[in-house]
C-alpha cells in the first residue's frame, strides 16, 4: 500500500452515532471500527470509557506521515465537494467550509491520539476481506464509507467476503451507507443480503438519522443468529 494513494477523511464521534444509530447500550459493547481511517471515533469513545478497536491499512504509517497526507489532499477534497455540493444535504453542516472544519477537527483529534492508541492496541493495521481478530471477538462491528459506497471499485465477491469476515469477528455488523457514490442503492447489496441470509445470518436495512449524501438514509444490519 502506498500512502500517496490514500485519501484520508475522518468523521467525528457524533457522526458515527448518527450513521449507525448508536445507543448508550451499544457504546457499552466491544466495538470494532473497520476502515476508520483518521476518524476521531476511537479517540472520543475511548475518552468516554468505551472499548473500541479500529482497523485500517493507513495505520501502518507514522502519525506525521498521515498528517502530511491529510494536508496534501485536503484542498483537492474540498474542491471536489464544492463542485458536487448539490449531491449533499447541508442542513446540519451549513456549508462546504464548515464541513471542512468539522473534518479537520476530527482528524486532528485522531492524530493526537494515534501514537498512544497504537501502543495500547486500539489501532490495528489491517484491511478487509481478511482481519486478524478471533471469532466473535467483538459484539459490534461498524464499517463506514467503504463497502457499498465504492461499488464500482470493489467487486461483488470482495463485498461478500468482507461481510462474511465482519460477521465472523462480530456478532452484529452495521454498514453505512448502502448507496454507491452516485447516490443509488449499491448493485452488490441484494446479492450480499441474499448470500448472508443463506448463511443463516439475520440481515435487514434500518433507517438512520444521519443526513449528508443524498440517498444515504439506511444502514445494513447483519446479526449472527
Amino acid at each position: 500500500m502506498e500512502l500517496a494513494s490514500v485519501v484520508p477523511w475522518g468523521r467525528s464521534f457524533e457522526e458515527y452515532q448518527a450513521m449507525f444509530g448508536l445507543s448508550e447500550d451499544d457504546l457499552n459493547r466491544r466495538i470494532l471500527g473497520c476502515g476508520d481511517g483518521p476518524a476521531s471515533f476511537n479517540a472520543e469513545a475511548t475518552g468516554r470509557g468505551c472499548q473500541i478497536t479500529s482497523c485500517d491499512p493507513v495505520y501502518q504509517f507514522q502519525a506525521e506521515e498521515i498528517r502530511r497526507r491529510i494536508d496534501d489532499v485536503y484542498p483537492e477534497i474540498m474542491a471536489k465537494l464544492q463542485q458536487g455540493a448539490d449531491n449533499y444535504f447541508w442542513g446540519s453542516l451549513g456549508s462546504v467550509e464548515q464541513l471542512g472544519e468539522v473534518r479537520m477537527r476530527a482528524m486532528s483529534t485522531f492524530l493526537s491520539d494515534f501514537d498512544g492508541g497504537l501502543r495500547e492496541g486500539r489501532y490495528v493495521s489491517a484491511q478487509l476481506p481478511t482481519l486478524p481478530f478471533r471469532d466473535s471477538g467483538f459484539d459490534l462491528a461498524l464499517c463506514s464509507h467503504y463497502l457499498f459506497l465504492y461499488s464500482d471499485h470493489v467487486d461483488g465477491a470482495t463485498h461478500l467476503a468482507s461481510m462474511r469476515e465482519l460477521c465472523r469477528v462480530a456478532t452484529e455488523v452495521r454498514v453505512f451507507p448502502v448507496v454507491s457514490l452516485d447516490g443509488k442503492t449499491s448493485k452488490h447489496l441484494d446479492g450480499v443480503m441474499t448470500a448472508l441470509s443463506a448463511d443463516g445470518i439475520n440481515v435487514s436495512l434500518q433507517p438512520v438519522s444521519y443526513r449528508f449524501q443524498k440517498g444515504a438514509t439506511e444502514m445494513l444490519v447483519a446479526k449472527s443468529v
